[in-house]
């Protein structure tokens, strides 16, 4: 926010001295609509600016029929704001309603429709708005730090997630607050905004890296939020639930890894192997608890079938990066 405010106080500035120096009148009009096209990211700029200027120039041509048709009284600026600000939504361009009406407004108090007049209002829009494409187009913050801190937060939830789920499994008996789940899934959605900024910040040829990470993790809570669901149906102690707790230990110091290291699913094949060789359930609670850690295990092979799907394989980089047209 504080960067944002520089960046609008230098726009601001720009565009009056260079209005000034075109001797347009009441120079600081442009730093008015400086201020309009400053944004946070350079797509959002070009897409609010382009947007602006094309409603200044709708609003422009019927804001001088009005003024030809009735003249220069205020009652036709309200015929303006009436019949006008429709026709500009209507057009498809109603971020820019502020924008259109500072330019009719000047015209008014011009009291005049001449080809210099309107010369001097679009010259107002280019200063203006261009002033703040400008600045936005020149220095945009770099996210990429506040980006991987997130992940490492987010890693962190995971990992600490998948040892309680090893705890309980070991102890049914344990209590366990789940605060860490709700921790990941704020941490998630902060990291896909911030994502989803710098890829904005990039007109040509955004990575999507971060996007597919935190998208892949959004997947994956859904995943745990099930697993979770049948953790809670392990209410007695079995030597099935110590070996799958094992699994979750070796996932919690798996998911810090940059690639997908397939050692828990190498260690869950040997497992499911284990299981189908080991007697039947000598009892209705032992059958439904086993049921109940057979899902979970199935559950966690989905969780790994999404992080093989979008995590690259040790050694090849941190991220798969999606291909053209493929989807997510």
């Amino acid at each position: 926010m504080g960067f944002r405010i520089i960046k609008t106080a230098a726009a601001t500035l720009l565009s009056i001295l260079l209005a000034a120096a075109a001797g347009i009148p009441n120079a600081q009009s442009a730093g008015l609509l400086a201020i309009l096209g400053v944004e946070v990211t350079r797509k959002r700029s070009l897409r609010t600016i382009t947007a602006r200027f094309l409603a200044s120039l709708v609003g422009l041509f019927f804001g001088c029929i009005l003024f030809w048709l009735f003249g220069f009284h205020y009652w036709v600026l309200g015929l303006y704001v009436l019949f006008g600000f429709p026709l500009i939504v209507r057009s498809g361009y109603k971020e820019g309603i502020v924008t259109s009406s500072v330019i009719v407004f000047k015209v008014f108090g011009q009291a005049e429709i001449t080809p210099f007049v309107l010369f001097q209002q679009i010259e107002l829009l280019v200063i203006g708005l261009g002033s703040a494409g400008l600045v936005n187009l020149i220095y945009m913050p770099q996210a990429e730090g506040v980006i991987s801190a997130i992940r490492k937060e987010v890693d962190g939830y995971f990992s600490v997630v998948f040892t309680q789920m090893a705890r309980t499994l070991r102890d049914p008996a344990y209590v366990w607050d789940g605060k860490e789940l709700i921790g990941a899934d704020q941490a998630v959605k902060q990291g896909l905004a911030a994502a989803s900024r710098e890829m904005e910040n990039h007109v040509i040829h955004p990575d999507e890296a971060w996007n597919v990470y935190f998208y892949m993790r959004k997947e994956q809570l859904e995943s745990i939020q099930n697993m979770l669901q049948l953790l809670s149906q392990v209410y007695r102690q079995l030597p099935h639930g110590e070996m799958v707790a094992e699994l979750f230990d070796q996932l919690s110091g798996d998911v810090l890894a940059h690639e997908y290291t397939g050692r828990t699913e190498k260690l869950l094949d040997e497992l499911e192997q284990e299981f189908q060789e080991m007697e039947l359930p000598a009892s209705r609670e032992e059958f439904e608890v086993r049921s109940a850690i057979l899902q979970l295990c199935r559950e966690l092979a989905l969780y790994l079938k999404i992080a093989k799907q979008h995590k690259a394989p040790v050694g090849a980089g941190p991220f798969k990066k999606l291909s053209a047209g493929r989807s997510s």
